[in-house]
């Protein structure tokens, strides 16, 4: 009977250690995805100078980017979106004098884990 307790005990620790090592592997293997856009989503603003996402956390900067298009689809930054270095969750990308109409921001983010995550939104320049 000692044996069966034994076998029963590591069974009980081997799925114990199997399901903390789910728990963890999502903790070290997320995606990063937007906390705070400026311009947000949705926004009406007067013609922004730039634009920023803070992310939940830190990116990689040689495969983050944001750009920013038209409503016809034309890209309008000609700069190159840049990863702040003391804020590494923080991209920004400079815009020039914006026209009034619709622009949509596309932003891709890669995690410093390597795991890489995408989207869009719009926002109206009155």
């Amino acid at each position: 009977m000692n044996r069966n307790r034994g076998t029963r005990r590591q069974a009980i620790a081997g799925m114990a250690g199997f399901f903390a090592g789910l728990v963890f592997a999502d903790t070290a293997f997320a995606h990063v995805f937007p906390q705070k856009q400026e311009p947000g989503a949705g926004a009406s603003v007067a013609a922004p100078s730039g634009v920023k996402i803070i992310f939940d956390g830190p990116l990689e900067p040689a495969f983050s980017s944001l750009t920013i298009t038209n409503a016809a689809g034309k890209q309008v930054n000609a700069d190159k979106s840049l990863v702040d270095p003391h804020q590494p969750e923080a991209i920004t990308v400079a815009l020039p004098p914006l026209q009034t109409g619709r622009y949509i921001v596309h932003w891709v983010a890669v995690a410093s884990d390597g795991h890489r995550s995408h989207g869009d939104y719009t926002f109206e320049v009155k």
